[in-house]
């Protein structure tokens, strides 16, 4: 007989590397998969048990009987996946390092589970991408409904041109890669899944994450403006700081990883 937590981890392509007492949650974010923290990943692994994983979304995940988008049109049920693993995995106090999306899903997780947790790193997270009164997102309600009806209706054209918008262009071996990542998720998964996390709005979860965190930002990200993470920095209940990365692109792990393993070994105390 397989129990379910067993087969959720290996489902998820979990795996623990690395050396030290205390863990280290990697997350991806829409569109990728593990293969994202490649180039942080032996920076880390001398200093950390490193736990890095796929989503049920993602291309590099076998079964594509475990992503429901019906079951996924929030972050909690992402949360709640992310709980599980780590109950699986038998983590405590960890350091949860969430990109784009995932942010989001650790801040919901640690509200509801907050002994998984003794530190967010939250790397170009948002709580609502689209401009609303006072609140900039990044995105003009009619600007994201163009980029939503793209991934609907011609998604092979998206992926093969969205990777050079979010990636920065001075390092086309990751933009090429990003690309492939898009590109091995199902259609039928990526169309939905962008609604969710374009149209998401968490704003009020951030005034419930009690868990320290620190923003990093990379300076120059189409799809979240600097100001977002000075917004979320506000509303967290719990200490927060901000770090600006400098760099072009949504992805600093892989266009300007060095600036952002800097960052991570300032806040945690670790040498590079």
């Amino acid at each position: 007989m397989v129990v379910q937590e067993t087969s959720l981890q290996a489902a998820m392509n979990a795996r623990i590397i690395g050396s030290g007492s205390q863990t280290m949650v990697l997350a991806h974010g829409f569109g990728g998969d593990q293969s994202v923290w490649d180039k942080i990943l032996p920076y880390l692994t001398p200093h950390y048990l490193v736990v890095v994983f796929d989503w049920t979304f993602s291309g590099a995940v076998k079964d594509p009987n475990l992503f429901e988008p019906s079951k996924y049109s929030s972050y909690d049920a992402f949360a709640n996946d992310l709980i599980a693993l780590m109950d699986e995995l038998d983590l405590k106090s960890s350091v949860f390092v969430g990109h784009s999306m995932s942010g989001m899903i650790g801040c919901i997780a640690s509200v509801k589970r907050p002994e998984l947790f003794n530190r967010l790193i939250l790397v170009a997270a948002s709580p609502r991408y689209i401009n609303i009164d006072d609140y900039e997102g990044g995105f003009e309600a009619e600007a994201m409904d163009s980029i939503l009806s793209s991934i609907e209706s011609d998604y092979e054209n998206w992926t093969s041109n969205f990777p050079s918008l979010v990636v920065d262009n001075k390092d086309p071996v990751s933009v090429e890669n990003l690309s492939k990542c898009l590109k091995k998720m199902k259609h039928e998964f990526a169309a939905p899944l962008s609604k969710t996390v374009f149209h998401s709005d968490e704003r009020d979860s951030l005034e419930k994450v009690t868990t320290p965190c620190t923003i990093i930002q990379p300076s120059n990200d189409l799809v979240v403006p600097e100001s977002v993470a000075y917004y979320m920095q506000k509303k967290i209940k719990g200490e927060s700081t901000v770090e600006i990365v400098k760099g072009d692109g949504h992805f600093p792990q892989l266009t300007a990883h060095l600036e952002l393993l800097d960052v991570l070994g300032r806040v945690l105390g670790f040498e590079i």
